[in-house]
């Protein structure tokens, strides 16, 4: 049966790339970049997740030749994908001549034209753009109150929203952070349950025990918490920080999401920092999703409470890179969002001491097109509720508890990056009954918060955003 199964993944991932050349063969470079490539480059070739493509020195050749070998066979050590047998060998060269043409001739945001007012399967989505200058690839937006939110930006800042616009006053004495070019840098933010009492903020970044910027410098995403008094950052406690044995060098996908229980429990991700074979591992931090105390301490009914040689914070293990989590409204259960590699982004039930597989089981393919494990399915391993083949780069999930979409109670909302999504899902239990694209195109959406109005704020990636989303009256 598991052999069946690969073999019509597989055949899915062929089909499907098949079918999507054929569908681009006819269109533009433009309209394949923006298909294929603006959501990691950025609409305009600026960059965002990967480099830019409008530059003077290129590491892999600058030339026509050598830039549609890039696309046809990925770049092996990054998650540049092998385009290969997905885009036609005309459309590599379409695309190749539209990078090669934007050199000389700076591309035009396309983004501006698109509709601010959405239709939906129950609402009419009126979007208004609140931020549109200033952010360097926001992270994570947590609500204080109606008027304030605070941002964080992967480049190493936080920063406030009031009303609506970015303040422009600097948070000051936060962390130095690094690795900001490889998934790394400042990632996400979560205020303390009693916020209003006690001010915690917690926060979530790649670091190095040296302060230094060199990406090839030993480092490990770790988690503290701080107060914010007077636009200075203060009385830091750290939660999470591994021996420093335990970094690792040039890594990449460091998590981090962070998830406040109404249990009061803390759970955060650590990607597997491109060392797939460590997330199986007890005694190393990556690709494992963590719970303790808004203290640091760590709670008894971890499933490696007590054993030595291992993490004891370690709640589930086997995860490639959780990129959202949530929190069921009346159930409790804890949702995470899983992004793949090339194909099997999903959707799980975080359980306590549960595998959840990678890279034993997986559902995609590697980004050089090889075949990463020949099985989907292992007995003591976790299936997902939902997945999605090609991969969308799957992002933050939230749950919808707003009154003003009060149609959509208790339904998921999901975000992607490469794919530039908002999707709605009807979750009951562990299926996933319905799914919607409500928005597509508008940038990459890196997370999404109901704020106290009831309306749905995305903090979004190339361009850097922040959007307002409402039904319209």
């Amino acid at each position: 049966m598991i052999l069946r199964i690969l073999f019509l993944k597989k055949t899915l991932l062929i089909v499907a790339g098949m079918a999507a050349a054929h569908f681009l063969s006819a269109q533009s470079g433009e309209k394949i970049y923006a298909n294929y490539c603006s959501g990691c480059h950025g609409s305009k070739l600026q960059g965002s997740a990967a480099t830019s493509l409008v530059k003077t020195s290129w590491q892999h050749g600058g030339d026509r030749k050598s830039i549609m070998k890039s696309i046809s066979n990925g770049i092996p050590g990054t998650e540049m994908a092998k385009w290969e047998g997905i885009l036609s060998a005309k459309d590599i060269e379409a695309v190749t001549d539209f990078i090669l043409a934007a050199q000389k001739k700076p591309v035009q945001n396309k983004v501006a034209s698109l509709p601010l007012v959405v239709p939906t399967k129950d609402y009419q989505l009126k979007i208004e753009k609140l931020i549109t200058s200033g952010l360097d690839t926001p992270w994570g937006i947590e609500f204080v109150d109606e008027k304030r939110a605070l941002i964080s930006q992967r480049s190493g800042q936080l920063s406030w929203m009031i009303n609506g616009k970015l303040d422009p006053k600097p948070i000051t004495g936060t962390p130095v952070t690094y690795a900001q070019g490889v998934t790394g840098g400042y990632m996400d933010i979560a205020l303390d349950p009693d916020y209003s009492k006690n001010g915690w903020v917690y926060l979530a970044y790649s670091e190095n025990s040296i302060n230094s910027q060199d990406e090839n410098t030993p480092g490990m995403t770790k988690v503290l918490r701080g107060k914010i008094l007077d636009y200075r950052w203060r009385d830091e406690q750290v939660l999470f920080q591994v021996a420093d044995f335990l970094k690792l060098s040039k890594g990449v996908r460091w998590g981090c999401r962070l998830l406040f229980t109404k249990q009061g429990h803390l759970y955060f991700s650590v990607g597997d920092m491109g060392r797939g074979a460590d997330s199986q591992i007890l005694s190393r931090p990556s690709g494992k999703v963590y719970r303790i105390y808004a203290d640091g301490s760590i709670p008894k009914d971890n499933p490696l409470y007590g054993n030595e040689n291992v993490l004891q914070a370690i709640y589930s293990w086997g995860n490639r890179n959780v990129q959202g989590m949530a929190q069921h409204p009346l159930t409790g259960v804890i949702y995470a969002s899983e992004h793949g590699p090339r194909g099997g982004d999903e959707l799980n039930i975080i359980k306590n001491g549960a595998n959840y597989g990678w890279p034993i089981i997986t559902f995609g393919i590697d980004y050089n097109g090889s075949i990463i494990s020949d099985d989907t399915a292992k007995v003591g391993m976790e299936q997902p509720i939902a997945k999605w083949t090609p991969s969308i780069a799957v992002s933050a999930i939230e749950f919808v508890t707003s009154e003003k979409f009060s149609k959509w109670k208790n339904n998921l909302i999901v975000t992607a990056l490469a794919f530039q999504e908002i999707r709605r899902l009807v979750i009951d239990g562990d299926r996933v009954l319905e799914q919607e694209l409500i928005l597509k195109g508008y940038g990459r959406v890196r997370d999404v918060k109901f704020g106290a109005d009831g309306a749905m704020y995305l903090l979004m990636n190339g361009p850097d955003e922040v959007l307002r989303v409402s039904p319209q009256q």
